[in-house]
């Protein structure tokens, strides 16, 4: 997951904060990527050193052992790739089975893409060691859509369109049945042609609307 810009380096004299925090930036991106191509237990220190041109010194003083290290680098990638509220809101044109699938497609893009999907491999891979991540996915991906989705629900039984409902309970299941079962396709090396995403998507939301619809 790299995306870090040339790297930072000082010269003569103390480095001043942006320079710390660059280099701090960069070593998480380094870190990352070698724990998403190796996994966690495969990669040391000293690969991280030499990679990042750093002393394990230096990397100590930022960060405790190669597990505190993990933590910052995994947490904060899934902080950058989180859905800000907006790109969930810019959805929504009032076409209540176009937003939902928009959503969904959405959802599953992000894990198709490459770093999209070593993300969401590490995080099933090393969740049980740190469930600080796995918490952390859930709350910062899977929650928000959720939340989104339960207000769309709830905006759309208001105005009559569906029967009133447990709009929480409603949204969950959407996301499991439409995203769950393609991420985790996706996941096993079993990625879904866009022919077929877009049938399954398409099928899921209508079958959820028809059994939420006035009666």
């Amino acid at each position: 997951m790299t995306g870090a810009g040339p790297s930072v380096r000082r010269g003569a004299g103390r480095p001043t904060r942006e320079q710390a925090e660059a280099r701090n930036e960069e070593l998480l991106d380094t870190a990352l990527d070698l724990f998403l191509e190796h996994g966690y237990e495969t990669v040391t220190m000293e690969m991280i050193a030499a990679r990042v041109g750093m002393t394990k010194r230096t990397i100590y003083a930022r960060h405790s052992d190669k597990a505190s290290l993990f933590l910052a680098a995994v947490l904060r990638a899934i902080e950058r790739q989180a859905l800000p509220r907006e790109a969930l809101e810019a959805l929504d044109d009032g076409d209540l089975a176009g937003t939902l699938e928009a959503v969904a497609r959405l959802r599953i893009d992000q894990v198709m893409t490459p770093d999209g999907l070593r993300l969401q491999r590490i995080i099933n891979t090393e969740g049980y060691r740190f469930p600080e991540i796995f918490v952390a996915g859930y709350e910062l991906s899977t929650a928000r859509v959720v939340e989104f989705v339960a207000g769309v629900l709830d905006r759309a039984a208001a105005r009559g369109r569906i029967a009133p409902t447990d709009s929480d309970q409603a949204a969950r299941a959407f996301m499991s049945m439409v995203v769950g079962g393609q991420v985790r396709a996706i996941v096993a090396g079993r990625p879904p042609t866009p022919e077929q995403i877009e049938k399954r998507v398409g099928f899921t939301v209508r079958l959820l609307l028809d059994g939420l619809r006035p009666r």
